[in-house]
């Protein structure tokens, strides 16, 4: 049986939607079809998927988070207590009208109530966990795959950076006391799929790179928090979600990704040596694609027995990386770490959201074959 904590090629999650997936659900959310002919739809989908990911010869697939609108449904459509709205397409096409590629994007854009998690929303009552999302998706992806499927949970840091807890005080106490229902609830998550045979977890954690990244750490500064005091009680969170499974996790940081755009810019030096030694996970998928991430110093951090999954096919935009190319960063990055301490990845995932990078399907299929081929050269 594969070990998935040592493996060499890696994604991080969502593809891009098919047209007939996308028109599907916008004829759902206005009513025109039932919902049983679009799950219809949406299986094909991931069924597509699961092709696609396969033939390209990687080692762990995903379902490309077909199901979700966003990668953040897997806990903010999953609970309930939330003050928030229902998620629909075009909503997502809202907060990118007008935008541009390979621009910073600002969260202040997004002018909606919105949807739990992936707008900053307020509590109504204490979260439970009323729909098991992700293990729903793995059941059914589990069935058609020959190869390992993970599974993506948004993590515990982001939550807690989306939830507006002054708006919440009649519910919350206070943002630790937040934090710890979203910890048990994650936690069951997470135990669920492994109990279904899901032998790799991988979390989603974009909100790290917000203490690297000033106009963020102003932003919690202005709201009367104390960053290194959230960064810390982050790391203890996402920690507690893991810890101790018994299966290959993962987690992978970015500086965001809608519409080809970015959210945040900073090195990952000032988090590194915490981050890698207080996280439990035995795999960390770093964004590399760009200047924003600056340089490989700070994987000299990274403890022994540790993979480095270096994201450094850009999921941003369609030209295609060469092998050369990135066989000399993989070479530049293992001066630093191990090469046995390595592996290759897209950068981000190809749609984080229901309207995806500017990028073709082909161009993607070629992206993820370009990994699994670097890969070959490099390691066998």
């Amino acid at each position: 049986m594969t070990d998935l904590k040592l493996i060499r090629t890696d994604v991080v999650g969502s593809l891009l939607r098919p047209p007939e997936l996308k028109e599907a659900r916008l004829a759902l959310d206005e009513g025109r079809i039932e919902a049983g002919a679009f799950r219809t739809i949406e299986d094909a989908a991931v069924a597509a998927a699961v092709r696609l990911q396969e033939s390209a010869g990687l080692d762990v697939i995903s379902d490309g988070e077909m199901r979700r609108l966003n990668f953040q449904d897997s806990f903010g459509a999953a609970v309930e207590g939330y003050d928030a709205n229902r998620s629909t397409l075009k909503v997502y096409e809202r907060r990118v009208e007008g935008s541009a590629p390979l621009q910073r994007w600002d969260i202040a854009q997004m002018h909606d109530a919105g949807t739990a998690v992936s707008h900053r929303r307020p509590a109504k009552a204490r979260l439970t966990l009323a729909r098991n999302v992700p293990l729903e998706e793995y059941q059914f992806v589990s069935k058609l795959a020959t190869r390992p499927v993970k599974v993506s949970l948004i993590g515990a840091d982001r939550i807690a950076q989306r939830f507006d807890y002054q708006a919440s005080t009649a519910v919350y106490r206070d943002l630790d006391d937040f934090v710890d229902d979203v910890v048990a609830i994650e936690r069951a998550i997470v135990e669920s799929l492994v109990k279904a045979g899901c032998r790799y977890i991988h979390i989603d954690a974009p909100g790290f790179t917000a203490y690297v990244d000033e106009p963020s750490l102003a932003q919690m500064r202005a709201r009367g928090e104390d960053p290194q005091r959230n960064f810390e009680r982050s790391l203890k969170a996402e920690a507690a979600v893991v810890a101790g499974l018994g299966v290959a996790t993962g987690i992978h940081l970015c500086r965001g990704n809608q519409r080809s755009m970015w959210h945040r810019e900073g090195a990952y030096d000032a988090i590194a040596e915490r981050l890698f030694n207080a996280l439990p996970h035995d795999r960390f998928l770093l964004e590399y694609d760009s200047p924003r991430a600056g340089s490989f110093a700070p994987l000299r951090f990274v403890p022994k027995g540790k993979v480095v999954v270096l994201g450094l096919v850009s999921t941003k935009v369609p030209e295609l990386e060469s092998v050369d190319a990135l066989k000399r960063r993989i070479d530049e990055a293992a001066k630093v770490l191990p090469l046995e301490q390595l592996a290759i990845s897209p950068q981000c995932g190809f749609a984080s959201d229901v309207v995806g990078n500017l990028l073709s399907a082909d161009e993607q299929k070629r992206k993820l074959e370009r990994v699994a081929e670097t890969a070959r050269q490099v390691w066998g």
